[in-house]
């Protein structure tokens, strides 16, 4: 493998140094790993690989069927691979940037009505300490427009009740002050009081406890929606993420400021958050084709 094992570590730590989230830096180190193995086979080092050689790799990724997605997500860690070679001085320019990035197909994020996201919530009873803890959780996922891996890293430090506000460590390790409103710190004190207190057998600082005291995962939050969703009658695809979506289109439609909605959500590019507004378009769209006499 020559250089390769050695650049793909400088890689590594460089994403560390940069705050890369842990699944990105799974992903693109996986990537550069194949990527490595495929170079190594043709015999060309680090160093030696041109705008032609990566042309004719990602050819071959997508001629191998993968999908756009994939394919761009590809293009983005060798972009990143070879900004990191020429800023620690190793090539004099970045071959990955004359690397086209498929277009992807955008589709529109799910998005609950704000009668569904009742339905949805109220649903869920305040007998058990799971059931309460499930609505604090929702309410707050959807009260704050948070992300599932923002919600299992929440501490019991993170809720300033006072100022009724949550502190959210989010992507790239950055911190935001995020509004909660009334129900969800309503349904956090319940939860509080009534439920964490019999879920915790150690000192755990995990805001949400599972029923044998761990933190929650990503995956336990996605299982228990899943149960809530399908008992409300939405079915059980409903994703963490579409609370977040149905968060952020409900602020707009409330006439919040797209630059506000950006901020509360954490995203670093106006781009990102711009999704929302085509949501909304095709709303209006739907209810002009079903209202309009002449549409």
């Amino acid at each position: 493998m020559g250089r390769w094992p050695a650049a793909l570590r400088d890689f590594d730590a460089d994403l560390r140094v940069r705050a890369a989230a842990e699944k990105t830096r799974r992903a693109y180190g996986g990537d550069l790993a194949r990527f490595a193995q495929w170079c190594a086979g043709r015999g060309l080092e680090p160093v030696a690989v041109d705008s032609r050689v990566l042309r004719r790799y990602a050819a071959a990724l997508s001629q191998g069927g993968l999908s756009p997605s994939s394919l761009a997500r590809n293009v983005a860690s060798l972009r990143s691979f070879y900004r990191m070679l020429r800023e620690h001085g190793l090539i004099a320019s970045n071959p990955a940037e004359l690397l086209t990035l498929p277009k992807r197909p955008r589709s529109l994020p799910h998005v609950l009505r704000p009668e569904e996201l009742a339905q949805l919530l109220d649903g869920i009873p305040l007998s058990t300490p799971l059931e309460l803890r499930d609505r604090a959780m929702l309410e707050l996922a959807y009260a704050c427009g948070l992300r599932a891996e923002e919600l299992v890293t929440l501490t019991t430090d993170s809720v300033d009740f006072d100022a009724e506000r949550v502190r959210i460590e989010g992507k790239g390790s950055k911190t935001r002050l995020v509004p909660v409103g009334e129900p969800a710190l309503r349904a956090l004190t319940r939860y509080l009081e009534r439920a964490r207190p019999a879920l915790m057998h150690d000192d755990q600082r995990a805001l949400l406890l599972s029923k044998s005291g761990r933190p929650l995962s990503t995956s336990d939050v996605r299982r228990r929606l899943r149960i809530w969703s399908a008992r409300a009658g939405l079915g059980g695809a409903v994703h963490p993420h579409a609370l977040r979506h149905s968060f952020a289109t409900h602020l707009l439609n409330g006439g919040a400021d797209l630059r506000a909605i950006q901020e509360l959500l954490g995203h670093s590019s106006i781009s990102t958050t711009q999704v929302y507004t085509q949501v909304e378009s095709a709303r209006l769209k739907r209810a002009y084709a079903s209202s309009h006499p002449r549409a």
